[in-house]
């Protein structure tokens, strides 16, 4: 889709760049604004279908200001620019962008990121996409790196992959995924722990061209330090003490599929440079190796962690930020979706019954009272192993009785837990489930059990967070 764009950059070369991508790409650009004031006159005199804005300008009014106006005239705008300051990366999100761009300019990048911003402001998708079946033909025309043999699938059957539930903020999400897998869009998929981000992942590579080839899974916050590099990007024979033979990196192993990198936020900051130049370069350089190795790779991360805060500690790279983000997908806690509780409850206890090989029905009105109320801090992991344990304990076809964690009132989701951080929620909850666990990480009854995660993955959010184990536990 052809478009007249209008650019408030006050930079020239940035500016002249950005405009021969476009030029190139056959969209009309109305001209280069430098100040806010310039960028007005053009707005009302050529009515642009999108605006691509540089957040600091010439004059005293910033893009932010003129974001704002934008908004009010229901015309969609990109950042040019992306401050890693957290005041002004919250104060431009809070006018809705369709996206940020980091220079310098990459043409795919900005070419991807038009095209999405016109489509997710054009058709609405949160509601066309479920009563318009004819929409993926649309957005095969929109996104030239769709290809129809993903239509072959049954994209309409989330639960088909585990994904179950029909509430709005769950349909929100298949939305999403239904729009972007078709492409190589690189995703972010953002989300507490337990949520279900990785069936998100599966999800984007099943529905994609993809599909018949890996889907490589790394757990960021389970790999050491010192071996996550080796880990990802492989090593030569004798790279290093103990390297005895070549290793093939995870990134070569996905070569032709999709690489997910859960808990991306993980990565250390010297690595990440290394990552940006997988996105940029589309090729990777073993330790060790003589030269670098091209792949052809689609690129899915997640994290649980809070990574604007990370961008204002110095703790990650804003320009990799936002060539991960390029579209990103929110999974919503369970406590956001209850509705899908007894969907997921009836999911849960067929499953259990088959692998236990008992005949289960479900569960009594007063269990699923008692689930409803439950604010769910595990999320979907919680409740899966919550109605594992209550499979194995029940006593008859219908599950009776359930043990759910005691809930302080700091645990009350609804007053204090949302004045909190992420990181410190993350933390109070690990905290509370090795204090119920009288400091046992593993095994029977240990943290690791109540909270549903890996016993690495929670040592490694332990190491992390800086919770020292005590000796007593009260």
């Amino acid at each position: 889709m052809k478009q007249k764009i209008l650019i408030v950059e006050d930079q020239f070369i940035e500016a002249n760049n950005l405009q021969m991508i476009l030029e190139r790409a056959g969209h009309r650009v109305c001209t280069i604004a430098q100040s806010v004031h310039e960028a007005w006159g053009v707005v009302e005199q050529e009515r642009p279908t999108l605006v691509l804005i540089d957040i600091y300008l010439k004059g005293k009014l910033t893009g932010i200001d003129l974001a704002r106006g934008l908004k009010e005239q229901n015309i969609p705008f990109v950042y040019l620019s992306a401050n890693s300051h957290k005041t002004v990366l919250d104060e431009a999100k809070a006018t809705q962008p369709y996206g940020f761009l980091v220079k310098p300019f990459r043409e795919k990048d900005v070419l991807v990121t038009l095209d999405i911003a016109h489509y997710l402001h054009e058709n609405s998708l949160e509601s066309r996409l479920r009563h318009e079946p004819g929409l993926q033909d649309q957005l095969t025309r929109l996104l030239p790196t769709r290809k129809n043999d993903a239509a072959e699938k049954d994209i309409d059957s989330p639960i088909s992959l585990g994904i179950v539930g029909n509430s709005k903020a769950l349909r929100h999400v298949w939305n999403h995924v239904r729009v972007v897998a078709p492409s190589d869009t690189s995703v972010l998929i953002l989300g507490e722990s337990g949520t279900g981000k990785e069936r998100i992942a599966e999800a984007i590579h099943q529905f994609s061209p993809r599909r018949t080839k890996p889907l490589v899974k790394v757990n960021c916050a389970a790999l050491p330090a010192t071996l996550i590099e080796s880990e990802l990007f492989g090593h030569a024979k004798g790279a290093f003490t103990g390297a005895s033979e070549k290793r093939i990196g995870k990134f070569e192993q996905a070569d032709g599929g999709t690489i997910f990198l859960d808990e991306v936020g993980e990565i250390p900051l010297e690595l990440q440079a290394k990552l940006l130049r997988v996105l940029q370069e589309k090729e990777i350089e073993p330790l060790g190796g003589k030269a670098p190795i091209k792949i052809n790779i689609r690129i899915i991360t997640a994290t649980n962690r809070n990574l604007e805060k990370a961008l204002a500690d110095g703790r990650f790279r804003i320009d990799l930020y936002y060539r991960l983000n390029v579209f990103p997908i929110v999974v919503p806690p369970l406590r956001e979706r209850k509705e899908d509780i007894p969907d997921l409850v009836r999911h849960f206890v067929q499953y259990y019954s088959r692998k236990l090989g008992r005949p289960l029905s479900g569960v009594t009105d007063e269990v699923m009272k008692q689930l409803l109320h439950y604010s769910w801090p595990g999320n979907i992991r919680e409740l899966e192993n919550l109605m594992e344990r209550s499979a194995l304990l029940s006593q008859g076809t219908v599950i009776e009785d359930c043990i759910l964690p005691q809930q302080s009132k700091k645990e009350n989701i609804d007053d204090s837990r949302s004045m909190q951080t992420l990181e410190e929620n993350e933390r109070e909850h690990i905290l509370a489930a090795l204090q119920r666990a009288r400091g046992k990480v593993f095994g029977e009854g240990g943290a690791a059990e109540l909270l549903g995660m890996n016993v690495s993955t929670l040592n490694a959010r332990i190491r992390k967070l800086g919770i020292e184990k005590k000796t007593h536990w009260d």
